[in-house]
């Protein structure tokens, strides 16, 4: 039997990295195996348009044909129960194996979930899965109050579809503004604001320590103040954690996620971790990072579907992310941790604006709100390693810096050739 890839995780990066490889020219078997009874699925809209819909199936990555097509073995509704990386085989919890070649590890993540008195009642949820849409959607139509604890992208993305849809929500965040940790407070203050006018209720500094309900389900939630905040549904998106069972027990290195080389190679150099399960040193952010975003999902299994066809070169991407929150459309480039200066561009009261943040005089990520314009430019600044100066960014004249600086360096490159 010919061994070939096995994929374990049909998400966005498993998904990408079966059809990459084909792409690639790979020849031997392809196996994909996906926890899910749905074929691979877009995400993100889950918090937003598939509450609002009536759709029974989320919007597919691609469709079932292109598996087929690529000759890609599609194992659906199949859980990967253990590795022998000794013997290279993957048991499935139905007592099937699969030999492999090369292992790439897909696992995603799965939500924090509060182990508080109460937790287990009726009409709590964490929304990773269509299958958590679906409970979600079908508990909402006889509520009138929820509760959603943490303040990040999925909590505040659901909150606002709650909202819009004509619900009473409440928001709570442990820490002193919303999207504490990845954004900069100027967007913190204008999303709290937005939500607020939407009439959503934000409580900052302040915890879910219980809940109160009966065999019915949830009628409250207790706060840390002791308060006591009527629900009859609660989501919790208080962040995810990387799912490393297969990788620890396979004995795999593991800290906060799968630890993986420049080459996205696991401590086995045939067992590769890509997407949210994966922890690599970034180029960009001088330090260990573990991105939870599509874009570093889909671009790692280009980059490893290349890392396994012969292609020696490391993992360098610039990160991007977004999120729609009710009509605000936020972007991201860049890590925004390590900065020291922050500079607006736009104006705030009209809703389109950009946050620029250096460290010394060079750019490391833009935050846009209804500014794509910018967060394109952004991506092509730092991709390019051009930093406007602050001067620039308050004048209103990054671009126009960034196109003459092109031009120098384009003109650099032709006197270059012409003396060779």
């Amino acid at each position: 039997m010919m061994s070939g890839i096995v994929i374990v995780g049909a998400g966005h990066a498993g998904s990408q990295a079966a059809i990459a490889l084909r792409q690639g020219g790979y020849r031997d078997p392809i196996t994909l195996v996906g926890q899910e009874r749905e074929i691979p699925y877009h995400r993100p809209p889950l918090s937003k348009a598939f509450l609002k819909g009536a759709a029974a199936s989320p919007v597919p990555l691609r469709s079932s044909v292109a598996y087929s097509e690529s000759a890609v073995s599609f194992l659906q509704g199949s859980a990967a129960a253990e590795i022998d990386p000794a013997a290279k085989i993957v048991k499935l919890s139905d007592e099937r194996w699969l030999p492999y070649d090369k292992l790439i590890l897909a696992t995603g993540a799965t939500p924090r979930r509060l182990n508080c008195p109460g937790s287990d009642l009726s009409g709590i949820f964490t929304l990773r899965s269509v299958a958590d849409a679906h409970r979600i959607r079908s508990r909402m139509r006889d509520v009138r109050e929820i509760v959603v604890v943490g303040g990040g992208f999925v909590g505040l993305e659901a909150a606002a579809t709650f909202a819009q849809l004509g619900k009473s929500v409440t928001v709570l965040e442990i820490g002193p503004r919303l999207l504490g940790r990845a954004v900069s407070p100027i967007i913190s203050h204008h999303l709290l604001s937005r939500l607020t006018r939407m009439g959503l209720a934000v409580r900052l500094d302040t915890s879910a320590v219980g809940f109160l309900g009966s065999q019915k389900g949830i009628d409250a939630v207790l706060t840390d103040d002791g308060g006591r905040i009527a629900a009859q549904m609660v989501l919790i998106g208080i962040g995810a954690e990387p799912d490393c069972n297969l990788a620890r027990q396979a004995g795999l290195h593991c800290d906060d996620g799968i630890l993986v080389n420049s080459r996205l190679q696991t401590s086995n150099p045939d067992i590769y971790a890509i997407g949210d399960c994966a922890r690599f040193h970034h180029w960009h952010a001088e330090r260990s990072v573990r991105l939870e975003s599509v874009q570093n999902a889909t671009d790692q299994a280009r980059h490893v579907a290349h890392t396994i066809l012969g292609l020696e070169a490391a993992y360098r991407t610039v990160p991007w992310f977004w999120s729609d929150i009710a009509d605000m459309k936020l972007q991201m480039v860049g890590l925004s941790h390590m900065a020291e200066r922050h500079m607006l561009s736009g104006t705030i009261n009209e809703g389109t604006f950009s946050v620029y943040h250096f460290r010394g005089s060079t750019l490391v990520a833009i935050d846009s709100v209804n500014s794509p314009t910018d967060h394109m430019l952004g991506r092509k600044m730092l991709e390019a390693g051009f930093s406007p100066t602050p001067d620039d960014v308050a004048a209103g004249k990054a671009r126009s810096a960034f196109k003459e600086w092109g031009s120098g360096e384009e003109a650099a490159l032709h006197s270059e050739t012409t003396r060779s």
